[in-house]
């Protein structure tokens, strides 16, 4: 107990970087402790946001849910990007290249603030158009444009986050990217109810208060994030003339992210349509299918933290030449992930209806919360090895393969059988969570088909 205490403070610190020699069972303990922990904050901001949202109203819920479907295209964009930094960063650190992994950073920042500007200013600008597309009434839209307005502006913090936490542990430096998330969420949760509700001296916001408690915690972890890469003793340090605009490191940053972001956009889309679908149902099955999403969130991304070590090994081992050791860390790391989410969906699916009684009390909304949140359980298990394999294909640089089984899983399976279950087979809102739980266990088969062949050893970054 003692000896394992010790290396959970090891990993906490952050200590050690460089993971391409020694205990492989050391290395995925040592990154993915502050991973998960740093993923356990991000989904904190779903959790939290929506917990304090629906003491307003059930149309503030919905709102919220409509709003974070089509910011999913932002999401898609900042994850791409920080698949693409922790690849380059990787392949650096396991050549030994400290000052290249910085220059990769920089650029990855330059990146990063012009796609959020491209992205921030439509959304900021058609707000009350991508509600009423989406399927809103004219009240909800009169309620909530300000917070889908104050979203979209902040797309250059919530990009940032994503791509410089990808910077960092690229870098093995998993626990600093862990504290700015511990950060910004903690300023969110202090915020959330004195914005929302107008506590002491502050305006009583309502929805609009829960983007504005976001937005300054997320700007305020990015801030940290920066600090942190530009110190003298980090694992490498950010200078202003990383930042110079360099075409070659910019080309292989977007090739790269263009697969990431293809693998989000792809699966976002199809969340986007499931959305507009369930919004046919009324907005209490909106509701319900945004709480579910939520909760389901608050555990699939700890178990992204376990994707992302697995991506650092992989990534680290193949930059220093150990193909073998890459291939051992990631199929380790997919088994403890199994147990992991194994465990969280037996808890899950026997409580459902308590868990998600903490969020709402409509009977209407609870129904389908619950019965969507026991149904995406069932495909735990093979999760836990899809989205580690193909994370693991990602941190190699291979990223069109795991992009070509998204395609095939969420384009030509889910949607689809959504649609047909719900309505050709009148199943309703089941229908489209029987559809999500499909695609998933395909998507794990064809990634485990994938990773086994082992072309991505060879890939080039």
């Amino acid at each position: 107990m003692t000896r394992f205490f010790r290396l959970f403070l090891t990993a906490l610190r952050g200590s050690e970087s460089n993971f391409t020699s020694g205990s492989i069972n050391r290395a995925i303990f040592l990154l993915s402790v502050p991973m998960i922990l740093e993923m356990v904050m991000e989904s904190l901001f779903a959790v939290v946001d929506v917990f304090f949202v629906a003491k307003i109203s059930t149309e503030a819920i919905a709102t919220v849910g409509l709003t974070e479907s089509v910011l999913t295209l932002v999401y898609s964009i900042a994850i791409g990007l920080s698949t693409a930094a922790t690849v380059l960063v990787a392949r650096r650190i396991g050549e030994q290249n400290q000052q290249g992994a910085a220059r990769v950073a920089g650029q990855v920042i330059l990146v990063s603030v012009v796609l959020a500007v491209v992205m921030g200013i439509p959304g900021f600008l058609f707000a009350d158009t991508i509600l009423r597309f989406m399927g809103g009434n004219e009240q909800l839209i009169a309620n909530g444009v300000g917070f889908t307005r104050m979203i979209f502006i902040s797309s250059p913090a919530i990009i940032l986050l994503y791509t410089l936490s990808g910077c960092l542990r690229g870098a093995g430096d998993a626990s600093m990217a862990m504290r700015s998330l511990w950060l910004a969420n903690g300023v969110n949760i202090l915020l959330c109810p004195v914005f929302i509700f107008g506590l002491g001296p502050f305006p009583e916001m309502g929805v609009l208060g829960s983007a504005v408690a976001t937005t300054t915690g997320r700007t305020i972890g990015v801030i940290y994030q920066l600090i942190a890469l530009s110190r003298r003793k980090g694992t490498i340090q950010l200078l202003q003339t990383d930042m110079v605009p360099d075409v070659g490191i910019i080309r292989n940053l977007l090739g790269l992210a263009v697969g990431g972001a293809s693998q989000f956009l792809v699966g976002s889309a199809s969340w986007i349509f499931l959305t507009r679908l369930l919004a046919t149902f009324g907005s209490d099955v909106v509701a319900g299918y945004t709480i579910a999403i939520r909760i389901i969130v608050f555990t699939i991304l700890p178990s992204w933290g376990m994707a992302n070590a697995a991506a650092t090994l992989v990534g680290q081992n193949l930059g220093a030449g150990h193909p073998d050791r890459a291939e051992t860390s990631a199929w380790r790391a997919a088994f403890c992930n199994m147990i992991f989410l194994a465990t969280v969906g037996i808890g899950f699916f026997l409580g459902a209806t308590q868990i998600v009684g903490l969020f709402d009390n409509n009977p209407r909304v609870v129904d389908v919360a619950v019965q969507g949140l026991r149904i995406f359980c069932l495909g735990y298990l093979f999760m836990a090895y899809g989205m580690v394999l193909s994370q693991s294909l990602n941190g190699a640089g291979d990223t069109r393969t795991p992009t070509i089984i998204n395609i095939i899983c969420f384009w030509v399976v889910e949607i689809p059988l959504a649609y047909t279950l719900a309505h050709v087979f009148h199943w309703g809102p089941p229908g489209v969570f029987w559809s999500v739980a499909t695609s998933e266990i395909l998507m794990a088969i064809l990634s485990i088909l994938a990773f086994r062949r082992g072309r991505w050893k060879t890939v080039q970054v």
